[in-house]
């Protein structure tokens, strides 16, 4: 296969990424340093815009999810999902999943309930902000980053045939120029922020595999073995991701998805029931009640910037980082659906699941350190995070299986996150070609562990933190210019629908002989393919051409695209958007009430640019199909005079 790269774009990551590698390869100490450095100026100078920006995503997010903009399609008005909503909701909840809940689920609440922010540590008050905490950077504002970026890569790609990339989402303020270097750095900044995110997710990932080898079978914990660790694993993405989407990466999803609920039901079930079902309740209740405080705290009168950057920080920068990532993902799975119904599932269904995992696993841990006296799991916790999962798994029976069941889901996710993030990333470098040479794949999957190793190895986590942090700055800023761009696209977008469907005339019913029982013969009928067929050749064609005839007299430039289905009018004039108009054959089944023997019968809908309108014209003669096309177009210059033009006052 042909080579199929956006070299700007592809040139650009690499060599930002390559400098990273090799200063932290050749100056680990120093880069450790420096990057911790930079990781305080961040928090300190720019915590506020990060903290700003992600209650703006998600207030975004929830406004327009509830707007009169929510009825609006993710594809053509006629379009219906590709999934049904219970597949869909199971990619979702696939999506939600990562090393993240293996490596956090029991450390973060037990870490905040030990050490909260603030009040005294270990007791109900410290448990209670421990579950509130840990749902609020596992909640709504992580999934609301995420469906702000699919949001903007489905519309723009479904709704207005662009590439499904970052740079998409500037085509209403800069319109053909998003293939010109604005749009190579919008990508640019959405390939670094993958690639350091996912190296993050792989760096906690072998950290605790690691930790799973020494605690099942007392391999030692260095920084040598999670080297080697990163190597093989990345090789066995790099094997997942040549076999392709449908095999090697679907065919792990699913096992990561049976294997996690089968973890998480353990849990419960073998656990504290109970206590795990009413925390469950109680935990969302308080965490929905301070939903605005929590959103918008920053210490400000009891400055945390140690913790703020060590945990919500983090996390915003993580989640930012690895939105064109899962981005890309839900965008491919959500064509045809409404951005109200979009919202609601994206929002939802993955952070209920979270929910209820974090539940699970951090209120049992503090249940262990409270009532049960649990010392080794505190000193897990404290000075060893990722061998806190295994030891948290000797209270329950059976922990052997638990634990091996949990080395296996890391692996896997390991696995996962490196193919499929090295997917995306190749989308994005390749200016959003579908399918690319091998090689390119593999190339990114390398540099994923790569840049994982290398980073460990120099800083540690620490380092990894900070890359992400600052990776996700510039992004951050980009997806801010999104939600302008998206709000401005959706409200032409609206008015271009609220103009066809109430703006009318009676010019073409005055000027057209309308026989009513010629109407009704055809409306009661239920056409066969052939006279469906010649409807279409010896009608709307011919009054396609004529009404394309006259245009042209006017200037206007005519394009017609004929098929044995269908006919189509483009309608271009310098310095207006496009006109379509189309008429297009569509089978049905025949009504349960018709008499007819034959099952199947024909409509000639109208097409739009915006897509289907559901109205049938077969039947019409040609001076009533031309009178229709130019009702809409005059709906079209409605919808133009509405988002262009400016009134003018007296004085004027």
């Amino acid at each position: 296969m042909r080579t199929k790269i956006n070299t700007p774009v592809f040139a650009s990551s690499f060599l930002t990424a390559l400098l990273i590698v090799v200063f932290t390869s050749m100056y680990p100490h120093l880069s450790g340093q420096e990057l911790k450095s930079f990781q305080h100026w961040l928090v300190t100078k720019a915590g506020w815009l990060y903290i700003l920006s992600v209650a703006i995503f998600l207030i975004f997010i929830v406004v327009l999810a509830t707007s009169r903009l929510g009825q609006i399609k993710l594809g053509p008005n006629h379009s219906e999902p590709e999934f049904g909503n219970i597949s869909w909701f199971a990619m979702l909840f696939s999506a939600g999943m990562g090393i993240g809940l293996m490596f956090f689920g029991v450390a973060e609440p037990a870490l905040h309930y030990m050490a909260p922010p603030v009040g005294t540590p270990e007791t109900v008050s410290a448990a209670q902000e421990a579950m509130r905490i840990t749902f609020f950077h596992w909640g709504l504002h992580a999934w609301a980053i995420y469906a702000l970026v699919a949001l903007v890569l489905a519309y723009f790609s479904y709704r207005h045939d662009l590439p499904l990339l970052p740079r998409s989402a500037f085509y209403p303020l800069i319109g053909e120029r998003i293939y010109g270097p604005i749009g190579h750095i919008a990508d640019t900044f959405a390939v670094l922020g993958t690639l350091f995110g996912v190296a993050t997710s792989l760096g906690y990932g072998v950290q605790q595999l690691n930790a799973g080898l020494h605690f099942l079978f007392n391999i030692p914990q260095s920084n040598t073995l999670q080297f080697v660790l990163i190597i093989v694993i990345t090789l066995m993405a790099t094997l997942s991701v040549v076999s392709g989407l449908d095999k090697g990466i679907k065919i792990l999803s699913n096992v990561n998805i049976l294997a996690a609920v089968a973890l998480l039901i353990g849990v419960i079930t073998f656990g504290p029931t109970q206590l795990i079902l009413s925390s469950f309740v109680q935990n969302t209740g308080t965490y929905l009640s301070t939903l605005v405080s929590s959103t918008f705290n920053l210490y400000a009168y009891q400055p945390k910037e140690s913790w703020l950057g060590g945990w919500t920080l983090l996390y915003w920068g993580w989640w930012i980082s690895w939105s064109p990532f899962v981005g890309v993902f839900i965008a491919r799975i959500s064509k045809g659906r409404t951005i109200r119904e979009f919202i609601i599932g994206v929002l939802l269904i993955p952070a209920g699941f979270t929910f209820l995992w974090m539940t699970a696993f951090g209120n049992t841990a503090i249940n262990a350190i409270a009532q049960h006296g649990a010392t080794q799991l505190v000193d897990a916790v404290n000075h060893n995070v990722p061998v806190a999962l295994f030891v948290f798994f000797e209270h329950f029976p059976f922990a052997k299986a638990f634990s091996l069941l949990s080395v296996f889901l890391v692996v896997t996710f390991f696995i996962t996150s490196a193919d499929s993030g090295a997917l995306v990333i190749d989308n994005l470098a390749s200016g959003g070609e579908g399918q690319t040479p091998v090689w390119q794949r593999v190339f990114w999957t390398s540099l994923i562990g790569i840049i994982a190793a290398t980073t460990s190895f120099a800083g540690g986590l620490q380092a990894l933190q900070t890359l992400t942090i600052a990776s996700a700055f510039p992004f951050m800023l980009v997806m801010l210019v999104f939600c302008y761009c998206l709000i401005k696209a959706l409200r032409e977008d609206y008015m271009l629908h609220y103009s066809v469907n109430n703006h009318t005339n009676i010019v073409q019913y005055s000027q057209v002989n309308v026989n009513w029982k010629e109407r009704l013969d055809a409306l009661v009928s239920h056409p066969k393919q052939k006279e469906a067929d010649n409807f279409i050749h010896s009608v709307a064609i011919p009054a396609l051409e004529k009404l394309s005839a006259q245009f042209r007299s006017h200037g206007y430039s005519i394009k017609m695209e004929e098929s044995p289905d269908q006919i189509n009018m483009t309608i271009n004039k310098d310095g207006a958007p496009d006109f379509n108009y189309a008429i297009r054959l569509i089978q049905f089944s025949v009504p349960t009430y018709a008499e007819e023997e034959y099952s199947k019968y024909y409509r000639a809908e109208v097409f739009l640019h915006q897509g289907g309108q559901d109205y049938d014209v077969l039947g019409y003669t040609q001076e009533q199909i031309i009178a229709d096309a130019i009702t809409q177009y005059e709906k079209h210059l409605h919808f133009i005079h509405l988002s262009s033009s400016e009134r003018l006052t007296e004085n004027d």
